[in-house]
């Protein structure tokens, strides 16, 4: 995967899928940038970002996802890829369904997930220096070209769904004192049921994770 560092940037995630949309890169790819301005985030809410921190997009083709993803579940799939990255490096880090990462009960990133065309297109906010209130920081020291580096060999690896879910399915309990959103409504996981496709069932409804 070819990966292209920018120092500053509104977006790693528009400029992504702009460069896609015109045909102006080959696939996969992927953009990190030092500083982001305006950056995305869930909901259409904005990621704040602070010089230093990890702001990372990367574009692949969807035939070239495992053959057991399910699209609606790559949000999970691709962030345990890097939950699993850093806890290989020590981090005690753990996601929260279906695309936030927490270091105990503290937010310190997320990851969205576009799927446009005949490919996807997935941006991470990762606080590795600085945090805003209420948010944390990552609790291992890590060089973020390092961290890149290692988690795009491990998305190149193509780990089949079964494999990254069965490790995920384990530490879903954490998520039982959260809430997720699903048409702008706030939902408890407390008795949340997680199914094998990555989705959950929640009042007898069935939630997908692809944001």
């Amino acid at each position: 995967m070819k990966i292209i560092y920018i120092k500053s940037i509104d977006s790693t995630q528009k400029h992504l899928k702009e460069l896609v949309k015109n045909y102006s890169v080959e696939l996969p790819h992927a953009i990190v940038a030092d500083e982001q301005t305006d950056g995305l985030g869930s909901r259409d809410n904005t990621w704040q970002g602070y010089d230093g921190n990890l702001f990372l997009s990367f574009a692949i083709k969807l035939k070239d996802l495992p053959q057991d993803l399910k699209l609606e579940s790559a949000s999970i799939y691709f962030s345990c890829i890097l939950k699993n990255t850093l806890e290989l490096l020590g981090s005690s880090i753990w996601l929260k369904w279906p695309n936030d990462f927490y270091i105990e009960d503290k937010k310190i990133g997320g990851m969205i997930t576009n799927v446009i065309e005949d490919y996807i297109v997935c941006g991470i906010g990762l606080n590795l220096k600085k945090a805003p209130h209420n948010f944390t920081i990552l609790d291992i020291k890590i060089q973020k070209n390092t961290l890149v580096k290692l988690f795009l060999q491990n998305i190149e690896k193509n780990f089949s769904w079964k494999q990254i879910f069965s490790k995920y399915k384990i530490n879903f309990y954490k998520n039982q004192k959260y809430y997720t959103h699903n048409n702008n409504l706030k939902i408890s996981l407390e008795n949340a049921e997680l199914q094998d496709d990555g989705s959950i069932i929640v009042n007898n409804e069935r939630i997908f994770s692809l944001r």
